[in-house]
């Protein structure tokens, strides 16, 4: 017999296909920190979303893929008008949710933005709740929902506890498409062997480049691939609902699988098992729409600007101590193209609240930077360092820390203090600060789009949990429709 063939037999299914398989088809979640954190979460996420709203550049890509569609009992697309089938209402959502980066984010040896699934699980949950109401039959509830969110946040989280996608070169947001497929297609009544087979669908898909989040390339993809991602995790569900075959081995075949093709020969470090550890631990974007690494960074820099704002042209250097994924991911010098290249460059998401107290989204549009050279001309003052304790308490499981300290040097040898913030008030360390300010942010955001007596229905609504959890998904929607 020639030896220059494949052995031909179908085999069992990658063990973490199952594992993540059980885990959402099976495992009830008993935190109530975890449902009250995920309400939380909702918030603060759908909020973003609306703020988003307010930038064309990102309202370009919102709407039906065929201008003028309408789908009968479709998804809404919250502060719009928009009712789409649920494939591109999860873009559309996912899109807005993610535009301006400010609300909530994980970061481990990969980080990520777990809320970007929202995109998937809101729209599949609505046009679901629609469509059984339409048919007499009850929908679902707004429960049902953060429990799909504590699932798909604890999938990607911990995922990328100790597995680093960006190391190889591959952007996070594989990590949505696999935990919306899990979720999603649970919540179409998929079986279990039905949500291995969309799993092993998400996985073969292999994962986008993450050349758009750095230099030269960063740009606003960036902003749109975690709802491109959470759309096809959408798509993907429902093809295997149609009844499509999974790929059993996906990830560990030889030659073809995932760890050889796409993960250097390894396979996953798993550190623990699926509960609601992410969801629990989760950070919270409160204060600025700045990439997390940066958050300490602004924090320090808006302490600063009382003792530097009238001294700007007497400063020499200014150090930054940081961890190593900053230095990695958004420490660059040179010229920055557009607000996506701005919002992921740490020196320009300090400079502007040494100038001016304060960090928001228009400081990164193009006529703010253009109309300040001052913005530039402290970048170019600034000496980034490695402090070796950040970088370890960074990954340390009790710590997860983020942390970065400034001090401002000037030209006549006197100096500001050494300001150094290790966790950020979105941080769970901070959670008690921080929730009342996410409150405040979350009612802002809903005043950019609707007239205060919705802001106070929506508000009544969203702080009281046993409430929120009770209300049908449907009629929850509806509050965010703009007729």
């Amino acid at each position: 017999m020639s030896q220059n063939v494949d052995f031909n037999q179908r085999q069992q299914p990658d063990e973490l296909l199952v594992q993540i398989a059980d885990y959402v088809d099976q495992q009830p979640i008993m935190s109530q920190e975890a449902y009250q954190t995920a309400r939380n979460c909702l918030i603060d996420t759908l909020g973003c979303g609306l703020l988003a709203l307010r930038f064309p550049e990102c309202t370009k890509h919102l709407g039906p893929t065929v201008p003028g569609t309408t789908v009968r009992h479709g998804a809404r697309v919250p502060g719009t008008s928009h009712e789409l089938d649920p494939v591109t209402a999860a873009f559309n959502i996912g899109c807005m949710i993610r535009w301006l980066d400010f609300n909530d984010t994980w970061l481990a040896a990969e980080w990520g933005h777990p809320s970007d699934n929202l995109g998937g699980i809101l729209a599949t949950a609505d046009y679901l709740s629609r469509l059984a109401v339409a048919q007499g039959k009850p929908p679902l509830v707004m429960k049902d929902v953060l429990t799909a969110m504590i699932k798909a946040h604890e999938i990607q989280g911990v995922l990328a506890l100790n597995n680093s996608f960006n190391r190889v070169g591959l952007d996070h947001v594989l990590l949505v498409r696999v935990a919306s497929v899990a979720v999603v297609t649970k919540m179409l009544g998929g079986s279990r062997q039905q949500i291995i087979d969309a799993l092993s669908q998400a996985w073969v898909d292999g994962g986008a480049l993450r050349t758009y989040r750095h230099a030269p390339n960063a740009g606003s993809r960036k902003s749109w691939a975690a709802g491109d991602a959470t759309s096809r995790a959408v798509r993907l569900a429902m093809i295997t609902m149609k009844g499509e075959m999974g790929i059993p081995t996906v990830l560990s075949a030889p030659q073809w699988g995932y760890y050889d093709v796409l993960f250097k020969g390894k396979a996953f470090d798993i550190p623990q098992q699926f509960s609601s550890y992410v969801m629990e631990n989760v950070l919270f974007k409160i204060s600025f729409p700045a990439e997390f690494h940066a958050q300490t960074a602004v924090e320090c820099a808006v302490q600063l600007h009382p003792h530097v704002r009238d001294r700007i042209d007497e400063i020499d250097r200014i150090e930054m101590t940081t961890h190593e994924s900053a230095i990695r991911i958004i420490s660059k010098v040179g010229e920055l193209a557009n607000p996506a290249d701005r919002d992921h460059c740490l020196q320009y998401m300090t400079a502007v609240p040494l100038l001016y107290g304060d960090l928001v989204a228009e400081y990164y549009e193009d006529s703010f930077h253009q109309n300040d050279p001052r913005i530039d001309q402290l970048r170019d003052k600034m000496v980034i360092q490695e402090d070796a304790r950040y970088s370890r308490e960074y990954l340390e499981s009790d710590k997860r820390s983020i942390a970065n300290a400034m001090q401002i040097f000037f030209r006549d040898g006197s100096c500001t203090e050494k300001v150094e913030v290790e966790y950020p008030i979105g941080h769970r360390r901070r959670r008690e600060a921080g929730i009342p300010i996410l409150e405040q942010k979350f009612i802002r955001n809903l005043q950019t789009r609707f007239p205060q007596s919705r802001v106070e229905a929506i508000t009544t609504l969203c702080l009281d949990q046993a409430r929120l959890e009770r209300t049908p998904v449907d009629e929850f929607m509806a509050l965010f429709v703009i007729n």
